[in-house]
């Protein structure tokens, strides 16, 4: 048998690795170039017979920052500090607008305004009125059972809320949160 040299290993053994590599890199470019197919989905077909899916409306940006505006003019044509939020049926915030000089604490507690006459499509006012006769409601997270807050309808189903903080009255909140409502209705 013939011994191999040391010389004659190490190049046999490079063009070895050489080649393989060269192979992977084909394999992998292969499967680069050739797109995998994509799973096979199952579509509900979404239209007005189809007993699975539900429509809902919703209120645009343009007419949330609409009302929000609104009801931060009325606040200040009184010399009112107040923030205003707008927020949709589920009670995620689409616009906030803190106006100068309102206090820290409005922001949120508009939020929580709108929040809440979302959810019970009723003015704030109003359900301050309910605490009497079921006082845990203001245990309910993220609610705040105070005036200025007010819902927005169409259909007569809740599609937004609107909440206004900051004036010394919940009255006062009241008024300015009605105002940026009464802009969507016209």
């Amino acid at each position: 048998m013939q011994k191999i040299s040391k010389r004659a290993r190490v190049l046999t053994g490079g063009a070895a690795l050489v080649a393989l590599g060269a192979g992977a890199f084909g394999a992998v470019s292969a499967n680069a170039a050739t797109p995998a197919a994509a799973p096979a989905a199952v579509v509900a077909k979404a239209d007005a017979k189809n007993k699975n899916t539900t429509t809902s409306t919703h209120l645009t940006i343009d007419a949330a920052t609409k009302a929000a505006q609104a009801a931060l003019d009325a606040a200040e044509k009184e010399n009112q500090r107040v923030s205003v939020a707008v927020v949709d049926r589920n009670g995620n915030t689409i616009v906030t607008l803190r106006g100068d000089g309102a206090g820290p604490q409005s922001y949120e507690s508009a939020e929580k305004k709108a929040y809440t006459a979302v959810s019970w499509n009723a003015p704030t006012t109003e359900l301050v009125e309910r605490l009497e006769q079921a006082p845990n409601l203001k245990d309910i997270p993220g609610t705040l059972f105070l005036g200025g807050g007010a819902p927005v309808t169409s259909k007569n189903a809740p599609i937004a809320g609107i909440g206004v903080a900051g004036a010394p009255s919940g009255d006062l909140d009241q008024k300015y949160a009605q105002a940026g409502a009464d802009t969507l209705t016209k």
